[in-house]
């Protein structure tokens, strides 16, 4: 059986997106209320399609910096999975610019910091993603998908740059993630949830990024996936 992304989906999405729309229109928005709304909509999420979550690694993860988040990307429902999951406290994900022009949608994400990436050249997303950099500085992580795209099949993707380029220039630790079952949960292509889906998350330990080169950190992360990355 499935869950459609109707009703159900739409609500828990109206749930952050009212209040955080109005409250950056009207000047209120506060951090601390708008990681609230992020975390109860990835619990929601989750309760819904009574995904059968398996963390690891996340206790060991120290929440008094900043990181940039790496992970694989399945589905859809990796974003719940994540914000779930994730050990600190404010997160922002890297996300493709026309999400932005959706109507109320756009204008409260704008509001609650996520980060718009320009994927039309190369040197306009590296230049997106370095005006990320500021957030690290407020105590703020941020999410990348480094594939850029879903995987079908579950299969690792080419990484990109970017979240490299980003981690290096500020000096931010990279911290890697390993997500597997979240695209039997809503396989790419598909407008349906499954239920009762095993949904495993490996975090791994922070990797420093001073002294490296791009092309050793791509390795390493693109590594850690391929090592931890697996049919549930």
């Amino acid at each position: 059986m499935g869950l459609a992304l109707s009703f159900k989906t739409l609500f828990q999405i109206a749930r952050i997106t009212v209040p955080t729309y109005l409250e950056t229109f009207g000047g209120r928005l506060k951090r601390e209320n708008a990681d609230k709304r992020l975390h109860e909509f990835a619990q929601r999420t989750i309760a819904n399609a009574r995904i059968q979550l398996d963390v690891r690694g996340s206790d060991g993860v120290v929440t008094d910096r900043s990181y940039v988040y790496m992970s694989n990307h399945q589905s859809h429902v990796d974003i719940p999975v994540l914000y779930a999951t994730m050990p600190s406290p404010t997160v922002r994900m890297v996300t493709k610019k026309e999400l932005f022009r959706v109507p109320f949608w756009g204008r409260a994400m704008k509001g609650a910091g996520m980060i718009l990436v320009d994927r039309s050249s190369r040197d306009k997303a590296i230049d997106s993603l370095r005006a990320a950099g500021e957030q690290f500085a407020s105590g703020v992580s941020v999410w990348i998908a480094p594939e850029g795209t879903r995987s079908p099949d579950g299969t690792i993707g080419p990484l990109k740059k970017g979240g490299f380029h980003l981690a290096v220039e500020t000096g931010t630790p990279i911290l890697p993630v390993a997500i597997s079952g979240t695209r039997h949960v809503l396989p790419k292509g598909t407008s349906r949830m499954a239920y009762d889906v095993p949904v495993r998350v490996i975090f791994g330990a922070p990797i420093e990024v001073d002294g490296r080169t791009i092309e050793s950190l791509m390795e390493e992360v693109g590594q850690f996936f391929h090592d931890n990355v697996a049919d549930v």
